[in-house]
């Protein structure tokens, strides 16, 4: 199998924009493969990958949104948004494949 370039993102304070009550202020994302290792972190995702991640176009709008930009192989992997100190809030988690293919 080819490996897929993936953005994972975990959208929140954009989300009152759409009249999303209660939206998490500061999403944090956290990427774990099928062994349930962490293999990426990112909160606010400006902080790392910033060039990887605007080249897709698919930046998040908010600075304090997470993104992650990996390439991986098939597999399972699990994405978990929590918010930054323990916030809570409702969040929206989107997975892009950059390849194109399913």
């Amino acid at each position: 199998m080819v490996n897929q370039a993936l953005l994972f993102r975990a959208l929140g304070p954009s989300l009152t924009a759409f009249g999303v009550p209660g939206a998490l202020q500061d999403p944090t994302l956290q990427l774990f493969n099928s062994s349930g290792v962490v293999i990426a972190f990112n909160d606010n995702w400006r902080d790392t990958q910033q060039s990887q991640i605007q080249a897709t176009g698919l930046a998040p709008t908010d600075d304090r949104e997470s993104a992650i930009y990996a390439t991986l192989p098939a597999g399972a992997y699990t994405a978990i948004v929590r918010g930054a100190n323990n916030t809570t809030g409702v969040a929206l988690v989107e997975v892009y494949n950059l390849n194109g293919s399913p």
